[in-house]
């Protein structure tokens, strides 16, 4: 059987393995067409059905596990922004204390400030995480390939006129 890569790792160093798959032509199998007999086409058949099942696993796993990587970026940033956002209340609070016990603006805007900023930083946090998690697609190879393969096998019975 020949080789095809998916999107893990390639002996010519693009980082895809290799995968196996069914052969386009195979010379001695032309050659020896006549030759065959039913059980060896079954067998042939189920051989290549199998290999290719084996491929769309492998690309399936490959695309979901990219996706699940990016997943697990985004919600990073969200933890920091609840993080950070948690932090903050303490110096909401503290400047609200601070405020209603001595009326004075100076320390009690100080501590606004610095919640203000809290804030500030905890909504840069969750944007990010918003866009990495925006990027996030169905695993578009995947789908096109197995759309592919089933047109493949319905049309391959239909003769054409």
């Amino acid at each position: 059987m020949t080789q095809v890569t998916s999107a893990h790792g390639n002996a010519d160093g693009s980082g895809l393995p290799q995968v196996p798959s069914i052969p386009l032509a195979d010379d001695r199998a032309l050659a020896a067409a006549g030759d065959q007999s039913i059980g060896t086409l079954v067998k042939d058949a189920t051989t290549h059905l199998s290999t290719l099942v084996r491929a769309e696993v492998e690309l399936a796993k490959s695309e979901v596990t990219g996706e699940i990587k990016k997943g697990v970026k985004g919600s990073i940033f969200f933890i920091v922004a609840l993080v950070v956002l948690l932090y903050s209340s303490f110096f909401l609070f503290f400047a609200l204390a601070e405020m209603l016990a001595d009326f004075g603006l100076y320390r009690s805007i100080a501590f606004g400030a610095v919640f203000v900023f809290m804030l500030v930083v905890a909504v840069l946090f969750a944007l990010l995480g918003y866009r990495k998690l925006r990027a996030i697609r169905a695993p578009e190879r995947t789908i096109s390939t197995v759309k592919d393969t089933a047109a493949a096998l319905t049309h391959r019975g239909e003769h054409k006129s």
